[in-house]
């Protein structure tokens, strides 16, 4: 009896011991130290990509040819996480220590403790999810993911930045789709990164270089055609007050306003008419539209939809690209114009009303591109899903 009671004290004090581990786990700590393996200065598109994408697919092959593939997800690592005990955990480990998301251990235990808990992180930012440590949904379909399919994605983007490099200048800003990020470049650096929201799959956006020319403060939205008949008539016949509640009017071939009672909604007959948005908080293109010659009729523009850019995937527009924080990217645009633009003095001009639209004094250079693999100069690796698949047709050239 003294024994088997010395033991089940052992075994007490064993659980409040790994109690206080977990409870001192810095979480927050952890997604910041993985961002900071991720966000570095290195522009998505630029010539040192190009190079540190040149090792990583040397590391790939070698590890291809050693070992053909790394260890797959089994269904037992789908919810792992923080204070999980058991088999699976040692899976995940091995799995991650083979990514480089975690440091290899010589004796790998089945405790998802912080070591864990941060490499799960790693990955989760290297992926472009949202991070919380879990093996969540998302992450277990990125684990899922073959290395002969990862090696052959790091060999096409590597093609696709050394033909898309040769145009860059000391200052332009690029939107990577696959990524749904946007990045303010200056003298080699990222000066800003801001999360976007781009095209869904079946109203893509498109890929182009071209130059920012103009940025309106609080726009008008002028509705496209394409909008209101996908969307704006389904909407009208699901509730006929929609056009009101979002402050959409409608205005005839000559200027002259309508009521939505006016137009058969049980036709295409609002294609007929030009549908606009009034400037304010619900207006679709927020507070401000950057403007790009192209002819595609896109844009970069800001939206009160603003938890749209937590999200893991982020293809929800019609082809133009929502930014967030877009006062900073706006602000950085105006600096060759005087004024002494700031994002706050930005943010106070639209929260005043005002409505001008600005021309770029120095136009800026804008490339829209898809880039689903790349690296820094610190080894780290980053992957996004072919929304487009592009890379299941092999596209390098895009004829931009």
């Amino acid at each position: 009896m003294p024994a088997i009671a010395r033991a089940e004290d052992g075994d007490i004090w064993d659980v409040f011991a790994r109690d206080r581990e977990l409870a001192n786990v810095d979480q927050s700590g952890n997604t910041a130290s993985a961002m900071s393996l991720v966000d570095t200065i290195e522009p998505i598109l630029s010539y040192d990509t190009a190079y540190n994408l040149q090792l990583a697919i040397q590391n790939y092959e070698a590890f291809v040819a050693a070992n053909g593939s790394w260890e797959l997800p089994e269904r037992d690592w789908y919810g792992l996480k923080l204070g999980a005990k058991r088999k699976a955990v040692g899976a995940l480990k091995r799995r991650l220590m083979i990514n480089g998301d975690m440091p290899v251990q010589e004796r790998i235990d089945n405790d998802f403790g912080n070591d864990l808990d941060a490499a799960v992180r790693l990955f989760q930012a290297r992926h472009g999810l949202v991070i919380n440590g879990a093996v969540d949904e998302a992450t277990f379909y990125a684990m899922s993911v073959p290395t002969d399919y990862r090696l052959n994605q790091l060999r096409l983007n590597a093609q696709r930045i050394e033909q898309w490099a040769s145009a860059l200048s000391d200052r332009y800003v690029v939107v990577n789709i696959p990524a749904a990020t946007v990045e303010a470049v200056e003298a080699s650096q990222v000066v800003q990164r801001h999360n976007s929201v781009v095209g869904k799959v079946d109203r893509a956006t498109p890929i182009l270089n071209s130059k920012i020319f103009q940025v309106k403060f609080n726009p008008y939205w002028t509705v496209p055609k394409s909008i209101i008949e996908k969307d704006m008539i389904k909407y009208m016949n699901e509730d006929p007050e929609y056009l009101t509640k979002f402050n959409i009017r409608i205005f005839d071939g000559n200027g002259t306003e309508i009521p939505p009672t006016a137009i058969n909604w049980q036709t295409n007959e609002a294609v007929k008419y030009t549908f606009r948005q009034d400037p304010g908080g619900e207006n679709s293109m927020g507070h401000c539209k950057i403007d790009f010659y192209n002819p595609y009729a896109v844009y970069m523009h800001d939206t009160p939809q603003k938890s749209l850019f937590g999200e893991n995937a982020r293809f929800h527009s019609s082809g133009c690209m929502r930014c967030e924080n877009i006062e900073e990217l706006v602000a950085w645009l105006l600096r060759d114009n005087g004024g002494g633009w700031t994002p706050q003095s930005v943010m106070q001009a639209w929260e005043a009303g005002m409505r001008e639209n600005i021309q770029l004094d120095v136009q800026v250079p804008i490339h829209t591109t898809y880039i689903t693999a790349w690296a820094n100069r610190q080894g780290t690796v980053s992957f996004r899903d072919d929304v487009y698949q592009y890379d299941a047709m092999g596209t390098v050239n895009f004829d931009t």
